[in-house]
C-alpha cells in the first residue's frame, strides 16, 4: 500500500483528500502545520507528498526545498486560483506537479496515480500501475475510471469518442486508417459508416484541442485516416 503524505492547513480540504485517496487504497496522513509536515516527511518513508503553497511556520516552498536536498518521491503543489504558478513551476524546487483549487478530488486521485506510476517505471519496479495511467503532454487518461482531463481540467466524453481517442493516443504518431478505426471502436459486426468517424473526430477535437480548426493533437493524414501526434 502506497503511502501519501497530505501537508494542508485547511481541514475540511485535506480530509476530502485524504478520503478520495484511502478510497483509491492509499494509507494517507494528514497534516496541517508546515514545519511538522517537513518533520513527518523526514522520519517516514512517503510514497508521495501532496504540499498546500501557504501553510504554517512553514510554507510549501521551503518543504520541497528542504525535502528535495534529501528525499526523492514525487511532489504536488496545491495552488489557489490566481497564484503564481510560474513561480511554482520555475523556482527549481523539485515539485513534479500542481493541481488549482478548486479541483476534483478524482483528478488529485489520477493525478497521484500517474506521478506514482512514472516514479515506478524510472525505478524499474513496477509496469502494471503505469497501464492505468496514459499521459501526452498535457491530456491525462485515467483508464481505470474512463477519466480524461485536458490542461488540468476533467471533460465529459462519450463512449465512442473516449474508446476513439483511447486507441489513437495509446499509439502516438502511428496512422490509423479510417477502416481500423471503425473495426477497433465500433466493431467488426457494426454497420460500417465511415462518415461516422469523421464526425466523432470533429467532436473529439471541439473537446480536447485549444483551436480544433488547427488541431495539434489528432492530425489528419490525408488519404489515409488520423493520427495522435506526441
Amino acid at each position: 500500500m502506497k503511502k501519501i503524505l497530505i501537508v494542508e492547513d485547511d481541514i475540511s480540504i485535506g480530509e476530502v483528500e485524504r478520503d478520495y485517496l484511502e478510497i483509491s487504497g492509499f494509507d494517507v496522513t494528514v497534516v496541517n502545520d508546515g514545519l511538522i509536515g517537513y518533520q513527518e516527511a523526514l522520519k517516514t518513508d512517503y510514497d508521495l507528498i501532496i504540499l498546500d503553497v501557504m501553510l504554517p511556520n512553514m510554507d510549501g516552498f521551503n518543504i520541497s526545498r528542504e525535502l528535495r536536498k534529501q528525499k526523492d518521491m514525487p511532489i504536488i503543489m496545491v495552488t489557489a486560483r490566481g497564484e503564481e504558478i510560474d513561480k511554482v513551476r520555475g523556482l527549481g524546487l523539485g515539485i513534479d506537479d500542481y493541481i488549482t483549487k478548486p479541483f476534483s478530488p478524482n483528478e488529485l486521485v489520477a493525478r497521484v496515480k500517474a506521478h506514482l506510476a512514472r516514479y515506478e517505471l524510472l525505478k524499474g519496479t513496477s509496469m502494471s500501475t503505469l497501464q492505468e495511467i496514459i499521459e501526452v503532454r498535457n491530456i491525462v487518461i485515467n483508464t481505470e475510471m474512463r477519466q480524461v482531463f485536458v490542461n488540468d481540467h476533467e471533460i465529459d466524453l462519450t463512449a465512442k469518442e473516449y474508446d476513439l481517442l483511447v486507441l489513437l493516443i495509446s499509439t502516438p504518431n502511428k496512422v490509423f486508417t479510417k477502416d481500423e478505426i471503425f473495426e477497433k471502436v465500433w466493431g467488426f459486426n457494426s454497420e460500417r459508416d465511415i462518415p461516422t468517424i469523421t464526425v466523432h473526430i470533429r467532436k473529439l477535437r471541439e473537446k480536447i484541442e485549444f483551436d480544433p480548426s488547427n488541431p495539434e493533437y489528432i492530425q489528419t493524414v490525408w488519404g489515409v485516416g488520423y493520427k495522435f501526434k506526441k
